[in-house]
């Protein structure tokens, strides 16, 4: 039984960082989502080790399923069901065999009794958007563990005290979502009255109106229930 320690505040402490994991230790899909101009992003949002010869995982990814279909059938999954949300997004059900590569990563989570907080993101750059939470001394040595025992690059983006009320706004964006927020900002799309149309935003980001409405629409429906803490991973950043 882990022994338990009761802080004077309280308080959990966490760390969110960006890890760049070597080729070995990538997942052929996410190399797929790297290497595809098909794919953007995956987050991992829940997955049960339970079993000692396989794990089940749910995903949510942004991009083409057909593209993603057929990628995922020539890998090692033992089966996989998809289930499409939009046109340009789905989730993805898959039982697979472990492989060197996540149980050596999964591992230097448990080591340290750190819980890794959902969802793990996997960006175009096949790089992996990671929070967890646990003793402040395990989560330094995590950083350690990471880079010299599993040749991970560590990116540390936030530290701080751990509290899901209270999310950073813009962290379930992705970086054109991100952009195009930013972009429609910066032009006085969202000023009173308005200063930029759609189309101003769409020929900045050099893309159509439709694909501008879009970014638009998915980056407003993560920032706003945030911004009323309806959801997310909340956390009190300290640095960044």
């Amino acid at each position: 039984m882990c022994p338990g320690v009761l802080r004077p505040d309280g308080a959990m402490r966490y760390l969110h960082a960006r890890l760049d994991q070597p080729e070995w230790m990538r997942h052929p899909i996410q190399r797929f989502l790297a290497a595809s101009d098909a794919m953007h992003r995956a987050e991992l949002l829940a997955w049960n080790q339970s079993r000692s010869d396989v794990q089940f995982a749910l995903f949510f990814i942004e991009g083409d399923v057909d593209a993603y279909r057929d990628r995922i059938a020539d890998t090692s999954v033992e089966w996989f069901e998809l289930t499409p949300v939009d046109g340009t997004s789905f989730y993805s059900y898959v039982c697979t065999a472990y492989t060197e590569g996540n149980t050596t990563f999964s591992q230097a989570f448990a080591d340290l009794s750190l819980v890794v907080i959902p969802p793990l993101v996997y960006d175009e750059d096949g790089l992996v958007d990671v929070t967890v939470v646990g003793r402040g001394s395990s989560l330094t040595t995590l950083t350690e563990a990471l880079e010299e025992q599993a040749g991970i690059d560590v990116d540390v983006l936030e530290v701080g005290t751990y509290d899901r009320r209270l999310g950073t706004v813009t962290g379930g964006l992705t970086d054109r979502q991100f952009e195009a927020l930013e972009t429609a900002s910066e032009l006085g799309y969202y000023a009173v009255p308005r200063e930029a149309s759609l189309s101003d935003v769409a020929a900045e980001l050099d893309i159509a109106p439709s694909t501008a409405s879009e970014l638009l629409r998915r980056a407003e429906s993560r920032v706003l229930p945030r911004l009323v803490g309806a959801d997310g991973p909340s956390r009190t950043p300290e640095q960044s």
